[in-house]
């Protein structure tokens, strides 16, 4: 998925064993299931590619109905990396954040090195918010470029999203339907 030399990870759950990433995957999954209220909500959506998980989009919240200001982060394989899916995937994101949660604002960071990640973010219209310093591994601190986006500046894709039932789900996380 990346360079084992250094994480692009806030968390470096890349450096566990490949036969622990799994379990520890499901482990992750099923904590942000058990967790889901109003106060603090996280949706993982998977990446699928013919039929294969190649990524996951994550969409996350703290008092929402408040604040209407969403997270993300994602990450893919490294075969299917460099395809375009990155931003696609995010446009997919934002486009169910806004139209569909009633979001005014999204939010997200990657390493200040990881210009990759950046350049999806800047795509769509994401303007840089400040730095903050992190630690994914002990004793290697790593700047991290936070980027915001308003709902009015996000360069929408050409294409639209279809949600069906998502009643039960928006009254789960607190949210009025947009």
């Amino acid at each position: 998925m990346h360079d084992a030399s250094r994480t692009p990870f806030g968390f470096p759950w890349t450096d566990a064993p490949a036969e622990e990433l799994p379990r520890n995957l499901a482990a992750y999954q099923w904590g942000l299931r058990g967790r889901v209220d109003p106060a603090f909500w996280a949706i993982v959506f998977a990446v699928h590619v013919d039929g294969r998980v190649v990524g996951s989009q994550e969409l996350s919240a703290h008092d929402f109905a408040n604040r209407r200001t969403v997270n993300s982060g994602s990450w893919l394989t490294s075969s299917a990396q460099g395809r375009g899916l990155g931003t696609e995937i995010h446009a997919a994101l934002l486009l169910f954040a806004f139209d569909v949660l009633g979001a005014e604002w999204a939010e997200s960071s990657a390493a200040a090195w990881n210009e990759r990640s950046l350049a999806v973010s800047r795509r769509r219209g994401y303007r840089d918010n400040g730095v903050t310093r992190v630690s994914p591994r002990p004793g290697e601190p790593v700047d991290e470029q936070r980027v915001r986006l308003s709902k009015g500046e996000c360069r929408r894709p050409s294409w639209s999203i279809a949600v069906r039932g998502a009643d039960r789900a928006l009254a789960q996380l607190g949210v009025s339907a947009a």
